[in-house]
């Protein structure tokens, strides 16, 4: 059961917890059913993310195999078998699909419900085909490849404001997509770092990179991020649905989160791993709650 569970990588799950920022954003995260219907897709999302890593770890296990750390993963170390790693991957599609078809029946108003969730499936499942395409080959091209990652975070807050019947703000998609690129350059980054120490490059596209293009890479992103946060907070749409002028406060978290993050990336030499990242670092937690914190008392409570 042990290597079942590191193959799924539940710890990786974080990641769609943005299936939860449409309803944080709109200000409706005390609506029950909204709630709900946000809970029900993050759970379904997770296991769809999981049937993908169970798809990848077979892609890559001849890759697996020659790398350090790697190589004591379920299916390369040979503890879990190619046809269990598919049996496994068709029962998390069946339970992300189960999963939603739970949320049509339990929720009030059903038909409104229903259509709601046969859109989050669809959502889902182009998330699906879209990691289904990168695991096979457009992780293999340099740039493109962390553009796809970012558009799959795209699809999840896609998917949490169908799921709540959320009309997504530009602000919002555009952020996502500016704060995965930016975090996905920095996982590119300890690639760079790695390949550099070893010489040999820990994925096919990781020869197109180096550190100088990836440091203004990271800069570019990092800097567009914030711009937009901070146009977001004063925008006149935002600041008449929230009825307050206050939400730029909250623009100090985002800033210390980046330079944090940045510092380890670049001087730790640590951001190979982001999700791991964020559930150790203490600095970026503290950032974190202070920002959901402040957040919800300038909306809810002032």
């Amino acid at each position: 059961m042990k290597n079942y569970i590191k193959l799924i990588r539940p710890k990786q799950w974080t990641k769609n917890l943005f299936v939860m920022l449409p309803l944080f954003f709109s200000g409706s995260l005390l609506d029950t059913t909204d709630l709900l219907s946000s809970i029900l897709t993050f759970f379904a999302f997770c296991f769809v993310a999981s049937s993908i890593y169970c798809l990848n770890d077979v892609i890559d296990m001849e890759a697996d195999r020659r790398h350090p750390v790697k190589c004591n993963r379920p299916i390369a170390s040979g503890r879990i078998s190619v046809a269990k790693a598919y049996l496994l991957m068709g029962l998390l599609l069946v339970m992300a699909m189960l999963t939603l078809l739970l949320g049509a029946s339990i929720l009030e108003a059903p038909l409104g419900i229903q259509n709601q969730m046969f859109s989050v499936a669809m959502v889902i499942m182009s998330y699906w085909l879209l990691n289904l395409a990168y695991c096979t080959k457009l992780k293999e091209y340099a740039i493109i490849d962390v553009c796809v990652i970012a558009f799959g975070f795209v699809l999840r807050i896609v998917a949490g404001g169908l799921a709540t019947d959320v009309v997504l703000s530009h602000w919002l998609v555009l952020m996502t997509f500016l704060l995965t690129l930016f975090l996905s350059f920095c996982k590119r980054r300890d690639d760079v770092l790695r390949m550099n120490e070893t010489g040999e490059a820990p994925r096919k596209n990781t020869i197109r990179y180096n550190l100088t293009f990836i440091n203004q890479v990271i800069t570019v992103t990092g800097s567009i991020t914030l711009v937009c946060y901070i146009m977001y907070t004063v925008s006149p749409e935002v600041t008449a649905r929230f009825h307050t002028q206050y939400l730029y406060l909250t623009t100090v978290f985002v800033l210390l989160g980046l330079f944090r993050y940045l510092q380890i990336a670049v001087v730790d030499k640590k951001s190979g791993d982001p999700t791991k990242v964020i559930l150790r670092d203490h600095f970026i937690q503290l950032v974190v709650v202070g920002w959901v914190l402040t957040f919800l008392l300038i909306i809810y409570i002032l």
